[in-house]
């Protein structure tokens, strides 16, 4: 990708994300840029690109050997005023001194336990229903998936726009677009909702 093409691709998401930022709570970042193992290998040198106010959510499987890179992108994070969340586990969040925790849907129920120790926690939906449920715990965002066409090989049919955009019109807390987000879509939910993604970031914000 050319710089040209890279700076008109930030433009557009900046613009979107700009956008986010009328409909979510002011603590909340109109961005969140998840980190994976395999398809974001340099999550720091991305994370040094990002705009003030955005977030990162740090992800990686227990025991990996990645979890020592999570002090690394926490400092970057501090460095540049983002928001940083470290998924599905709070003992690490603290030990690091990240704002707070993410939760996969599966463990989401166990927010309950580290309500108000964190500033921030946020929880994935694959589902309404899950979105819905959410709702009932102390939760500050919900990560909606997954909306548009997407590369992952755990993602399953998109639910496009137009649903996305009912759902987050009945959801009873702050909601964020995830799955195949990316500056040509970012756009078409971004005055209803946040924006979150893994490549559509990493591609468009890479050193």
């Amino acid at each position: 990708m050319g710089d040209k093409d890279q700076s008109a691709r930030q433009r557009k998401v900046r613009a979107a994300a700009r956008r986010s930022e009328t409909v979510l709570p002011p603590y909340l970042p109109p961005v969140w840029f998840l980190t994976d193992d395999r398809r974001t290998p340099d999550a720091v040198g991305v994370a040094e690109q990002l705009p003030r106010g955005w977030g990162v959510i740090f992800r990686h499987r227990p025991g990996d050997e990645g979890i020592a890179s999570a002090g690394a992108l926490a400092e970057v994070c501090r460095r540049g005023g983002l928001v940083f969340l470290v998924a599905y586990n709070p003992k690490l969040a603290m030990a690091v001194g990240a704002d707070g925790v993410h939760w996969p849907e599966v463990m989401a129920s166990a927010s309950r336990r580290w309500a108000g120790r964190f500033s921030i926690m946020t929880a994935s939906a694959h589902s309404r229903a899950a979105l819905s449920q959410l709702a009932q715990l102390p939760v500050d965002a919900a990560l909606r998936s997954v909306v548009f066409q997407s590369r992952s090989a755990s993602a399953g049919t998109a639910m496009g726009p137009l649903k996305f955009r009912s759902e987050r019109q009945r959801a009873r807390l702050p909601v964020y677009a995830l799955g195949g987000v990316s500056d040509e879509t970012a756009g078409r939910v971004a005055g209803v909702a946040g924006l979150a993604a893994i490549e559509g970031i990493a591609a468009t914000f890479s050193g």
